[in-house]
């Protein structure tokens, strides 16, 4: 018997693949230069102090002025000399520029205390004269700025002491009343005038 014919195999067929859509590409920024970028502005030169009121000029000078003729005052009643230069100079400092580290009662106080008896100590070492009251100008200095106490007058407290030699009993209690009226009067002139700046920016 004649065998059956072979029935060809079935070929699979293929469906074309459907081309693949790439998504569209993001624009690509230039890369900004260097020198393109913005500059930082520059910081503005330092320079004075802006010019106070009339007003604040005037309350200014008046308390400085005040407790200066106050120091007077005391002097004239006890026959002791009490106002020095360099308290003068306090007062500046205290009533002008009362946020400075330099006018605050810490450095006030303490400077001229430091600066009294480095004074003191320097002229029974070694005599009044100019080069020791320069070095005990030099000497106050690092003990000041050693225990906080920054105070430019104090400085010249210790030249005082050594050039005049004046009597310790009676200089020092002098000294230590004028300085702790000066920040009083600090303290209470800071509040008189509304807007002032409130003084002391710290007591200790």
């Amino acid at each position: 018997m004649p065998r059956p014919a072979a029935t060809p195999a079935a070929t699979p067929t293929t469906e074309p693949a459907e081309p693949a859509v790439s998504a569209p590409a993001e624009p690509v920024m230039p890369a900004a230069r260097a020198d393109s970028a913005p500059a930082a502005a520059a910081p503005a030169p330092p320079r004075a102090p802006a010019r106070p009121t009339p007003v604040a000029a005037v309350h200014t000078i008046s308390a400085a002025t005040a407790v200066l003729l106050a120091l007077v005052g005391i002097g004239a009643m006890i026959h002791e000399p009490v106002l020095i230069p360099s308290l003068a100079a306090s007062a500046a400092l205290v009533h002008s520029a009362p946020a400075l580290p330099l006018a605050q009662p810490r450095g006030v106080v303490a400077g001229h205390m430091i600066g009294a008896l480095t004074g003191f100590a320097v002229l029974a070492w070694l005599g009044s004269s100019p080069w020791a009251a320069a070095g005990a100008g030099g000497v106050t200095l690092a003990l000041t700025l050693l225990a906080r106490t920054p105070h430019s007058p104090g400085i010249a407290t210790s030249v005082i002491v050594v050039l005049q030699t004046p009597s310790a009993k009676t200089f020092l209690p002098l000294l230590l009343g004028a300085t702790v009226l000066l920040v009083l009067t600090g303290y209470l002139a800071s509040r008189v005038r509304p807007g002032a700046t409130r003084y002391p920016a710290y007591w200790w």
